[in-house]
């Protein structure tokens, strides 16, 4: 079967936001909440895969194969995303949602994506998980979250725009196929992209650094960390929230929203 044109992705696109626009509170809540422990169970794998790598490349190539099961899972399932509803910027230009709508399912989806992100890596750092490896897999963790927060506030926005670029570029290759393995090749490439390029997702970080940031609770990981020489430092929420996670949510919504004006430009028929 012919793959979706991008008229025909954009255009269906567009159509499917008026239910992601319109959905009870609760049902965005607990979609949001899935698809915040899906990207995060993402990372876990990807984490456990590649802390034992001494390279870094290897580590990035690995976390890359690894990492696109979250947004995978997160298609197949029907959960909603932050990042990708970027894209529900179509919808509200072409007038089959309004402006408010939009920022409604932002919200909710957002606090959403938090809770169940956070949830996880709360479960991770005081249920055993990150004891792999003698605990190395906590060391490797709080590294990443360390490294993440010292990254100048203009960085982390910039390497945010590209990140979702690629992310609603994946959720664009994936709504050409008609099938599930075209739907998960078209993601799997874009994300695998760039998870090797370190550019910076909002939620994956909503995993990632309070992961760290418990890890350095627990008194056995703590001491291994600062042996270890790592900035404990900057491993506390108001850290993480000014320095990556406002900076690099902003970057997300430029990118993805950048996705969406082009596609819509070039390729949609709705016209508002």
């Amino acid at each position: 079967m012919p793959i979706r044109t991008p008229a025909e992705v954009t255009d269906s696109y567009i159509e499917a936001c008026v239910p992601k626009a319109t959905s009870p509170a609760w049902r965005l809540f607990v979609l949001a909440v899935l698809a915040g422990v899906l990207v995060s169970l993402g990372a876990v794998a990807s984490s456990a895969a590649a802390f034992g790598a001494g390279d870094a490349g290897v580590q990035r190539l690995v976390t890359g194969a690894v990492f696109p099961i979250g947004l995978i899972m997160i298609v197949m399932l029907g959960a909603e995303l932050f990042t990708g509803n970027a894209l529900m910027v179509t919808a509200a230009l072409s007038h089959e949602i309004t402006w408010g709508r939009l920022l409604r399912n932002w919200g909710i989806v957002y606090v959403g994506n938090f809770a169940g992100a956070v949830l996880l890596a709360c479960l991770m750092a005081f249920f055993g998980q990150l004891e792999l490896g003698g605990g190395n897999l906590a060391v490797y963790t709080a590294k990443v979250a360390a490294a993440k927060c010292q990254l100048p506030w203009a960085n982390a926005f910039v390497l945010g725009i590209f990140c979702n670029l690629m992310v609603c570029i994946a959720i664009y290759l994936g709504n050409t196929a008609h099938d599930t393995a075209g739907k998960i090749l078209g993601v799997f490439f874009p994300i695998f992209g760039f998870v090797i390029a370190s550019f910076e997702h909002c939620v994956a970080n909503m995993y990632f650094i309070p992961a760290g940031i418990f890890a350095n609770m627990v008194p056995k990981y703590a001491a291994a960390i600062a042996e270890a020489g790592i900035n404990t430092a900057v491993l506390d929420f108001p850290t993480f929230i000014q320095a990556n996670l406002i900076p690099v949510t902003l970057g997300n919504i430029v990118g993805g929203v950048a996705v969406g004006l082009v596609m819509y430009a070039a390729h949609s028929r709705k016209r508002g």
